[in-house]
């Protein structure tokens, strides 16, 4: 219920503002408007619905499912749950799909199910907005159609619905976000916006869902930060001592029964220790290998034998070119491929292991020595490649967005077929049932399967967006520095401009975290931001509108 002070202002503006086509609009209409809507609704999630269900419904598997499904299969098989390098969350979810469906297919027709409640949190955040905006210049159903039409987006895109269908937690990301900005925004209404009692439970969720989306995807561990704010602010507020300490003891509860497990689960698994280490030293390989360079040279004082480093550093350099070669093309920004230093065979990450007997502590003691001196000794070139990183997706067409017209499945169903034929892989899901016959039907899928395909306005829908992602950044940070300076706009739209830098904020700390730790030119850290970037280009183009109709009633209605 609102405060009474909100409901006067309310009232006076009520009575103050001009008349709009809506107040004009007579009930008969109105209704009739709302009545399309809704059809409009239904026929949507009806249409996404039938994307989605007419695919092929066996999930697609890749080089890295093994990780997350092989600790569900030997839970099932009764050889306890296994950590393999890789949090509990996503297998966990694995593990009770097949436990209580006992069929592949599942997984699939539950996460598309997850990516239609994404679609429906979108515009029921959406909706939310107008608490933010009270005074609004702008037609409710404008507002509405604008919702419609960016889950519309979200909803037939081809590259959601392709990570719905994988074996990986990119598949629930995007469910998983929406919740999390649904409560995040939900809780700055709450607590902020009406002056009422905090939103504890609001606050509960929000930091429930941010520390498991950290936990399923750590790349968006710097996006943990985001949606947090708002709760940081709420305990620096004075009185609501009663509803911090609920709110603090329901955080500390949550973070508690995700982040144990895990803790208990990787003690003895010395991947998932190593892998954080191990991708630093890789992807920044050459900085690496030109520090050590510069140590040999100057004869720096090092925990390590010389003539052992030394030897170190001719086999990363000669490696690095190497990798050049050999995957030409596939990291331009790098100069060469940290995927072949990492997991070929002969790679130096193998040799390094091998040095050191398989220790793989002191293996990664070795990779965080040499990364962080790295950064001590040049920061300069080390920053240069992050800003280098994150110019890949702050790019003039945002790479957020997939235009392809096709996407195969066939391509990708022939290599999770290869992934999990491995031998090393078969004498485990050969003895569970249901994992035999996923891989029959894999198989046959490898051959033969439909394509995603996007409609061509659709893709000239994701093209504008490609393309207007930076001018609506830029517009959106012009508004707020003229917000800061201009006191009837904090009034009116200080909140939806708080809002729109709130959301593109995921952008920006998710791309930063890549940025130091690995590349944005892998494809998949920059589509799984698709949710929250098509959201704060929304919202940005809401508070472009309500500037301008708001610039324009001032104009019509001020004084010759």
């Amino acid at each position: 219920m609102k405060s009474r002070a909100f409901t006067r202002a309310g009232r006076s503006w009520a009575k103050s503002r001009p008349q709009t086509s809506v107040d004009l609009m007579p009930p008969r209409r109105i209704e009739i408007s709302r009545l399309v809507y809704w059809i409009a609704l239904g026929s949507l999630f009806a249409w996404a619905a039938w994307l989605r269900f007419s695919l092929p419904l066996d999930p697609i598997a890749d080089p890295d499912t093994w990780g997350y499904l092989s600790p569900a299969l030997n839970k099932l098989l009764g050889a306890g749950f296994v950590h393999q390098g890789r949090n509990f969350v996503y297998p966990a979810f694995l593990f009770f799909l097949l436990r209580v469906f006992g069929d592949f297919r599942a997984i699939a027709i539950v996460q598309h199910l997850l990516g239609l409640g994404a679609g429906a949190l979108l515009l029921v955040t959406w909706r939310r907005l107008r608490l933010f905006i009270p005074d609004s210049r702008l037609n409710p159903f404008v507002h509405d159609g604008m919702g419609l039409i960016a889950a519309a987006i979200f909803l037939i895109a081809g590259e959601p619905i392709r990570a719905e269908m994988q074996l990986r937690p990119e598949a629930v990301c995007a469910f998983l976000l929406s919740v999390n900005v649904y409560f995040a925004i939900g809780f700055i209404a709450r607590t902020f916006v009406e002056p009422r009692r905090p939103a504890v439970w609001f606050g509960i969720w929000t930091a429930l869902t941010t520390i498991l989306l950290c936990s399923v995807k750590p790349s968006f561990v710097f996006i943990g930060l985001i949606p947090l704010l708002p709760v940081g602010f709420f305990f620096l507020r004075r009185n609501w001592l009663w509803q911090k300490i609920a709110l603090g003891s329901g955080a500390v509860i949550v973070a508690t029964l995700l982040v144990l497990p895990e803790y208990f689960l990787s003690r003895d698994d010395d991947l998932s220790r190593a892998f954080l280490p191990t991708t630093l030293f890789v992807v920044h390989a050459d900085l690496i290998r030109d520090q050590m360079a510069d140590d040999l040279a100057r004869t720096a004082t090092l925990p390590y034998p010389r003539d052992w480093l030394s030897r170190v550093h001719d086999q990363l350099s000669a490696e690095i070119a190497q990798s050049a070669v050999v995957d030409r093309g596939l990291y331009p920004s790098l100069g060469f491929c940290p995927d072949y230093l990492m997991y070929n065979e002969n790679s130096i990450a193998a040799r390094l292991a091998r040095e050191f007997n398989y220790d793989m502590r002191a293996v990664s003691e070795f990779y965080r020595f040499y990364y962080w001196r790295t950064w001590r000794q040049r920061p300069f070139q080390m920053m240069k490649k992050v800003v280098r990183q994150m110019a890949i997706f702050y790019a003039p067409l945002c790479p957020a967005y997939d235009r392809s017209k096709t996407m195969s499945l066939t391509v990708w169903y022939r290599l999770g077929f290869s992934s999990l034929g491995h031998s090393s892989y078969s004498d485990v899901w050969k003895a569970y049932s249901p994992a035999v016959e996923y891989m029959r039907r894999a198989e046959a899928l490898a051959q033969r399967a439909p394509a995603i395909e996007q409609r061509k306005v659709v893709r000239m829908a994701l093209t504008f967006l490609a393309g207007a992602y930076l001018p609506l950044f830029a517009s959106t940070l012009a508004l707020a520095a003229t917000t800061l300076f201009r006191r009837d706009y904090r009034r009116r739209i200080g909140w939806l401009v708080a809002l729109t830098l709130f959301v593109f904020l995921y952008n920006a700390t998710a791309c930063l975290e890549v940025a130091i730790i690995n590349s944005l030119e892998v494809p998949r850290y920059s589509t799984v931001q698709m949710f929250f970037t098509l959201l704060a280009q929304f919202f940005a183009t809401l508070l472009l509108c309500e500037t301008v109709v708001g610039w324009r009633e001032r104009t019509n209605f001020s004084p010759a």
